[in-house]
């Protein structure tokens, strides 16, 4: 009798190192369908909003208020990408010299105000520069991934759908916000002065890993497929050991290595108003983080 073949698995991954090897060691053991989609933040609403993968990347902001505002889909204490973000702040250098204390009263650009970047570049602005961010005014392009979830009103949509990039370059706002697309042209200048360098002191003096993907499953994934849910942890593990040990540190998981820098930013984000209650580490992670059962597909 030929033994039963195994069930496929839809999954969207970005290009972050450690999917590389995830996907590399185990698209054969686990009978993954990768789904490239590029850039990954495409996939973030179809995974909270129609479960359209089984497993997925997703901003961790996106997670939180996921769970917040009762998705379908399990979190797990996996990290895909962080990095120090104090660079991720600039300005147009033609038109201004602005340091953090200058924000306040001014209009700054971000793609979305729920984008994970650009949370903890307010988490750094709040904690460590004093500003109050409730008094800058963010022109946004695109609504939150979650449906629903909360958006204050300092938040304004740009009416023709400019771009961050398009604003700060014609000096139309004071400074913009960038991820991955952090524009290396001649007139962008960080907001925050030497940010690697203060970054880094910053990092080394708090231990808080800027978080920016994990990886989520369906609820009926979860609830369906536990001992596929138990080898992609494992997966991730052993991808995770394949890298540098400061790639490992910068990808923290499980709740002994997260939970301190998820919960400063769960309660960043209660102060900047994009999620409407506290949460504890446990509320987002804790189906994530019970041991799986090994049994029948």
């Amino acid at each position: 009798m030929k033994a039963k073949q195994m069930e496929k698995i839809k999954i969207a991954l970005g290009k972050a190192p450690i999917s590389v090897l995830f996907l590399k060691n185990e698209t054969s053991k686990l009978n993954l369908v990768h789904q490239p989609v590029t850039p990954i933040h495409l996939v973030f609403r179809p995974m909270v909003e129609e479960m359209a993968f089984d497993v997925s990347e997703l901003a961790i902001v996106t997670a939180i208020q996921a769970v917040e505002q009762n998705r379908n889909i399990v979190p797990l204490p996996i990290t895909i990408s962080a990095r120090v973000q104090h660079k991720c702040i600039i300005q147009n250098g033609e038109f201004t010299n602005f340091t953090p204390s200058d924000l306040e009263g001014k209009r700054v650009a971000v793609r979305a105000f729920s984008q994970t970047t650009g949370a903890w570049v307010r988490t750094i602005l709040d904690t460590e520069y004093g500003v109050d961010c409730s008094k800058i005014e963010w022109i946004t392009q695109e609504a939150p991934h979650v449906a629903g979830a909360p958006e204050p009103s300092i938040v304004v949509r740009d009416p023709n759908g400019a771009s961050p990039l398009d604003l700060i370059r014609q000096g139309v706002v004071d400074a913009a916000i960038f991820g991955n697309d952090l524009p290396d042209e001649p007139w962008a200048k960080p907001i925050i002065a030497n940010p690697d360098k203060v970054g880094k002191t910053s990092l080394e003096a708090t231990g808080i890993i800027q978080i920016n993907h994990i990886i989520a499953v369906s609820r009926p994934f979860f609830e369906q497929r536990q001992s596929d849910v138990k080898m992609i942890m494992q997966g991730f593990s052993a991808a995770r050991h394949q890298l540098s040990k400061y790639e490992q540190r910068m990808l923290p998981a499980g709740q002994a290595e997260m939970q301190k820098s998820v919960e400063k930013l769960v309660g960043s984000l209660l102060r900047q108003g994009l999620i409407s209650r506290n949460l504890r580490f446990q509320d987002i992670f804790d189906n994530g983080l019970r041991p799986c059962k090994t049994g029948p597909r």
